[in-house]
């Protein structure tokens, strides 16, 4: 048996060899023609023949045609002895297939290929897909293909899907209907591999035509800049003009427009536009220090369809103008050592400025002009933006001073001029050997004993105040109990007792007058009138004798006021009164006849010789003193 296996025949005129094919015979090939074979074929022809003695096949048939036939089956028969009657015979089947080569062209079917797409199509969008045949297979059927019209192909670009060998039409730039509606664009496909044994360059393509038409869509308006920056002065006046922004409908409606500020961008409505015109004036007042730019959207509107909108960036930068005055950069503690020389630098100054000029900051230092020279301290302008405090003379006191106060002018290099003057205090200090000015100095160090003495003299006078009270209230509460001791005794005493009454005369009266016992108040005296009859008694004393009404009216009082102030001495003491007269080296005490109107009682009272009450552990029950 015969085996042959199948082969892929790249082939093009007759007389190529296809394959050969070989048989063998058990016979002894020395010996006569048992073993001597011959080939033929009984199926295959006139595509293919083979040659007797070898077994070689070969094509026989010159326009073979993959595209036509691809599969050939070619029987294969060989004979022993030459071929003669009564030798052997065998068949072999041998399958060819024909393999592809690039000898056809792609081909459109379609001469002409038509396609819409909205003129709001955003780039990128797949306008459509064309097709060109191609009898080849594998590498031989891949193709590209060209958009060739040089003004229009740059809005579409084609592009070749790898999986079907379609060109894919892209849209690769806007439309705009009003401008251009319609577009004719000639596109081609040609072959990747070209292979000119079989077709020329110009049998490798093929061309068609692409009709393109743009739909109409309403759309929003369109601003003139995709976005607008504008600078101005922050002294600008209310209402001072911008600039303006300009939007049109494209649309062939040609519709109004009308302008807006976004609220969400300019909340403080530093700025208004123009709603007709989209002119943007001046609102408010500006201040760069506090706002240097502001980023506003402006939206634009068709008045017949407010849906349709669009919006766009306005940036205004706020320049500055030289309206802050200059300040020093701290808040500054110099202080100066008693031992400091003249010439010696006492504190390094800077200032700053909420402004920005263009050139930067340039600050000048000077002292107030005065037609007097600061005999301490002057400064210098060190012309970098500080100043030094330099001293004048030789050794500061604390005794002389505590402190000096020194104005500083401070200008800046602005158009117009901004000044400013603050004043420095300077301290006097001990210093420590390495210059330091310790605990703040003298001063704070004074204030701090000052404030320490206060603290412990007011914490004395506290804890003496206190001891005082708590002797006080201990005296009140002893006097409480004795009196309410003294009151039960004199309720279990007859309420009939005699008065034992010590008298004493004076030369001018022999009356007597019997002391009032607690229980037979006549009258109240008032609190402010016995007060006041008191000082002026006091204040008159030493012009007044026993006999002025004065006098006598001092001894009411005195008796009175025993009489009614709960926290005296109980009744059953001994009160004495002593008045110093004048004139009289012993003093006198007398009792003058006088009447006196007691205005809290309505009622006229005998203020007659007054009594002393003599309590009975004096041993003296009714007797009564006169005095």
């Amino acid at each position: 048996m015969v085996i042959l296996k199948e082969m892929l025949l790249l082939f093009r005129h007759t007389g190529t060899t296809v394959i050969q094919v070989t048989a063998t015979d058990a016979d002894d090939p020395m010996f006569g023609n048992n073993a001597k074979l011959i080939y033929s074929i009984l199926q295959g022809e006139p595509y293919f023949s083979v040659e007797p003695k070898t077994g070689i096949i070969v094509t026989s048939w010159p326009d073979m045609d993959r595209e036509a036939r691809e599969i050939y089956l070619v029987v294969v028969q060989v004979k022993d002895m030459l071929g003669l009657n009564g030798g052997y015979s065998a068949t072999t089947t041998v399958t060819i297939s024909l393999m592809d080569v690039n000898d056809n062209g792609p081909t459109f079917q379609q001469n002409l290929y038509t396609f819409a797409i909205s003129e709001s199509a955003p780039v990128g969008t797949t306008v459509g897909r064309i097709m060109a045949d191609d009898s080849d297979v594998g590498l031989n059927a891949k193709m590209n293909y060209s958009l060739e019209d040089l003004e229009e192909s740059s809005t579409f670009t084609i592009q070749t899907d790898p999986d079907t060998q379609e060109g894919i039409v892209i849209l690769a730039q806007t439309l705009d209907y009003e401008s251009k509606r319609r577009f004719v664009i000639a596109a081609e496909a040609f072959n990747e591999n070209i292979d000119t044994r079989f077709l020329s360059e110009y049998e490798f393509h093929d061309r068609t035509t692409l009709k393109i038409t743009v739909t109409n869509v309403d759309e929003p308006p369109i601003f003139s800049e995709t976005s607008y920056s504008w600078k101005v002065l922050e002294s600008a006046q209310i209402g001072t003009q911008v600039g303006t922004i300009y939007a049109r409908d494209t649309d062939t409606a040609n519709n109004p427009i009308r302008y807006s500020i976004s609220k969400s961008s300019d909340t403080r409505q530093m700025f208004r536009i123009d709603a007709s015109n989209g002119t943007v004036y001046v609102a408010n007042r500006l201040d760069r220090e506090t706002t240097a730019w502001y980023n506003l959207t402006i939206i634009a509107r068709e008045i017949r369809d407010e849906q349709l909108s669009s919006s766009v960036s306005l940036l205004i930068t706020v320049l500055d103008v030289n309206d802050n005055v200059p300040t020093l950069s701290q808040d500054y503690q110099p202080y100066v050592c008693e031992d400091t020389q003249a010439g010696e630098l006492i504190e390094l100054i800077s200032a700053t400025d909420a402004d920005d000029p263009v050139d930067g900051h340039h600050f000048y230092f000077s002292m107030i002009p005065d037609k007097h020279i600061n005999p301490n301290f002057t400064i210098r302008d060190n012309q970098d933006n500080t100043a030094s405090i330099l001293a004048r003379r030789s050794t500061f006191t604390r005794h002389d001073h505590t402190h000096y106060h020194l104005p500083v002018v401070i200008r800046d290099s602005g158009s117009p001029i901004m000044s400013s003057t603050t004043t420095l205090t300077i301290r006097v200090c001990a210093c420590q050997p390495t210059g330091h000015c310790p605990s703040e100095g003298v001063e704070a160090q004074a204030l701090s004993l000052d404030i320490s003495m206060q603290i412990l003299l007011g914490l004395s006078v506290c804890l003496i105040t206190l001891s005082v009270l708590s002797t006080l209230m201990l005296a009140v509460r002893k006097y409480k109990t004795l009196q309410q001791e003294k009151m039960a005794t004199q309720e279990l005493e007859t309420e009939e007792f005699s008065e034992k009454i010590l008298s004493f005369t004076v030369p001018e009266s022999s009356q007597t007058v019997p002391l009032r016992h607690p229980r037979r108040r006549e009258r109240k005296l008032c609190r402010e009138e016995v007060t006041t009859s008191i000082r002026m008694s006091l204040r008159h004393s030493h012009l007044i004798g026993p006999e002025d009404g004065v006098f006598q009216q001092f001894i009411i009082d005195r008796l009175a006021e025993a009489d009614e102030d709960p926290y005296v001495p109980p009744f059953d003491s001994l009160h004495t009164y002593a008045f110093e007269g004048t004139g009289s080296i012993t003093g006198s005490l007398s009792s003058l006849e006088s009447v006196t109107f007691d205005p809290c009682l309505s009622q006229t009272r005998d203020a007659g010789p007054h009594l002393l009450r003599l309590s009975p552990w004096l041993g003296a029950t009714d007797d009564e003193i006169l005095f």
